[in-house]
């Protein structure tokens, strides 16, 4: 009795879990393997042909080889035998099937739920890349119909409409298609609209076509559109075809607004412009979404959050809307309390009174200095005042676009002479640029092979920069296909790399989601104190500046025209110098430690103003 029960028991645990088999399309390479999938699955041994389908179906005339999800039994040997790691097998609680809402195909991604957004406030969307964000906004945009996973037999509109009874969803998808609900999306890659657009076009032209509801005039000053008005599209470059695509969508008299990393290119300042854009678009009956990667402007434009967890590239999960400090910190913790569920194994903090303990036992062996220097470009001057630096530092450059950052780390470099014949130190240096344009023809595995393969062979770089990064995953991959991010985290390695006495990292956060940000920021951070050298950083993530930042050095004048970059001097009075320049106040929020921006003319914004504590070490009550 006790042994059919016992049986009984394990068939009802099968059932509370559905199985995922995913076959990635750029890994998968029937032609150049021996099926090892097909031959080690031990289902496919004890099928013939007679009883149906196989569990495994791959031949060399296949794009990609296919597993059935319901024979397969979760073995798991064929993601250890296939030479290319192409196969992702992941078990999930059944009640998430129940709730798939949209599937492209067999063997590829699926989400879980979706956000519900609500009129008159702003959802803010954060979570990893590759999880569904962009996904889940094309489908709240209409231009996407859910299929519920059923991808060869979709569900018609009623279909779809009764799955989301009860919930906001339904009322919002009924509205969606009565036409009652007009959507726009701003794009998530801006480099790539000047090719959707006329070569001819100017700037003024494209948004005066789209200005229905008449507010040009104050849009335009607010994001600094006005003084290249008279431009094409073609000339702009990244902040400014940002904001420009901002003010694209904010033109419009729509319903729902929706904004994919509205952040990439700008600076704090910008940043913050653009979030009071963003939510000057609230009415009582209008929806704004925003997918933001930058933790404290997700945080500062915010009402509520939703956060997404998963597997890149294999599903997805919506959790339930949270409020901004809450749904912020539950994906920092990496703990949905909710669902009682971990998605990470380990938490993030950024408790800077710890580093700074540590820091002060670090011996110092060498300094460096370099000289007053000048540099006039066209009708924009940058002058730099003499300063000094250690090894086992992070300098980290704060200023806003146009004030001579880069200018600054390529004369540093040594790709740009000072005017006035002032000397720079001859150093060592290995230089990570803004825009990384791959050129090498090849795998990343090559290249690294090619540039630094005695550093990437060593134990102790392995440990320290390309595990914590991901590399492995990207190593049989051809640098000429890579995203933005996966470049990133490949030109982040290479630069490490290198054998140099400075690292100069230009805007390491550049297409890395939040999560990748703060890894990155830590294998910087570490790097630096273990090979014992010098980092100089250009980064308008504020988040990742503070927890970077042993010192710091700060710009002040006129952007793209006349500048001066400070002495490095310690975080706390730079940041505040900083600040105080932008009339920004930072607090701390008391569970992790991150950086959180105080509303213009809150409390907490005119006690800290009248202080003259811009940027607060200590936790918030």
């Amino acid at each position: 009795m006790s042994g059919r029960g016992g049986k009984k028991k394990d068939r009802d645990e099968g059932d509370r879990l559905t199985r995922i088999a995913i076959v990635s399309d750029d890994r998968c390479k029937p032609k150049k393997c021996r099926q090892e999938c097909k031959r080690s699955c031990p289902v496919v041994r004890m099928e013939t042909k007679a009883e149906g389908k196989f569990c495994i179906e791959v031949d060399t005339t296949s794009r990609v080889a296919f597993l059935s999800e319901e024979l397969c039994i979760g073995c798991g040997i064929c993601t250890k035998k296939c030479p290319f790691e192409a196969i992702t097998i992941i078990n999930l609680p059944k009640n998430l099937e129940r709730e798939c809402t949209h599937r492209f195909g067999a063997n590829t991604f699926k989400l879980h739920r979706l956000p519900m957004p609500r009129p008159g406030q702003v959802l803010g969307l954060v979570g990893t890349n590759g999880i569904g964000k962009s996904t889940a906004l094309r489908i709240l945009g209409g231009k996407l119909k859910p299929n519920l996973g059923r991808w060869a037999n979709p569900p018609d509109w009623q279909e779809i409409l009764t799955y989301f009874r009860g919930s906001e969803l339904q009322n919002y998808f009924t509205r969606l298609l009565e036409d009652n609900l007009r959507a726009t999306i701003k794009p998530q890659y801006v480099d790539q609209v000047p090719k959707a657009l006329p070569a001819t076009a100017n700037l003024q032209e494209i948004l005066q076509s789209k200005d229905s509801r008449h507010v040009l005039g104050e849009i335009a000053p607010l994001l600094e559109l006005s003084p290249i008005f008279g431009r094409r599209v073609d000339e702009l470059s990244g902040g400014e075809l940002q904001r420009f695509c901002i003010g694209v969508v904010a033109v419009q008299q729509m319903d729902v607004y929706m904004f994919d990393e509205p952040s990439s290119y700008l600076d704090v300042r910008q940043r913050l412009k653009a979030a009071q854009c963003i939510r000057d678009l609230l009415r009582t009956d209008s929806y704004v979404i925003v997918v933001e990667h930058d933790l404290s402007i997700l945080d500062y434009l915010s009402d509520f959050v939703c956060c997404l967890y998963g597997q890149a590239g294999v599903y997805g999960v919506v959790t339930m809307p949270f409020s901004v400090r809450e749904g912020i910190n539950i994906f920092l913790a990496g703990f949905i309390p909710t669902e009682n569920l971990r998605f990470r194994q380990d938490e993030l903090t950024f408790q800077i009174s710890e580093q700074a303990d540590e820091e002060e036992e670090i011996e110092r062996t060498r300094r460096y200095s370099y000289p007053r220097m000048a540099k006039t470009l066209g009708n924009f001057h940058l002058q730099i005042e003499e300063g000094q630096f250690t090894d086992s530092e992070i300098v980290v450059l704060l200023g806003e676009n146009g004030t001579g950052k880069t200018t600054f780390i390529q004369m540093l470099a040594g790709l740009l002479p000072p005017d006035e014949g002032a000397e720079v130190p001859r150093l060592n240096v290995s230089y990570k640029p803004q825009k990384i344009s791959p050129k090498f023809q090849g795998t990343v595995r090559q290249l690294l092979h090619a540039k630094i393969r005695d550093a990437y062979l060593h134990p102790q770089f392995q440990s320290d920069v390309a595990k914590p990064l991901n590399l492995e995953a990207l190593m049989d991959f051809e640098m000429m296909n890579l995203s933005g991010g996966e470049l990133q985290r490949v030109a982040l390695v290479v630069s490490l790399g290198l054998a140099s006495d400075i690292y100069l990292i230009d805007e390491p956060s550049a297409y890395l989601d939040a999560e990748q940000r703060l890894i990155a920021a830590k294998v910087i951070k570490r790097f630096v104190l273990h090979a014992k050298k010098t980092a100089f950083v250009v980064e308008h993530d504020f988040i990742m500046a503070t927890y970077l930042a042993d010192r710091v050095v700060v710009y002040d004048g006129v952007p793209s025209k006349d500048c001066i970059a400070r002495s490095p001097q310690p975080l706390l009075p730079g940041m505040n110098h900083f600040l105080h320049s932008l009339e920004i106040t930072f607090r701390r929020d008391p569970s992790n430690f991150r950086p959180r921006i105080n509303k213009l003319n809150s409390q907490k914004d005119r006690e800290q103003k009248l202080a003259g504590q811009f940027f607060f070490i200590g936790g918030d009550d």
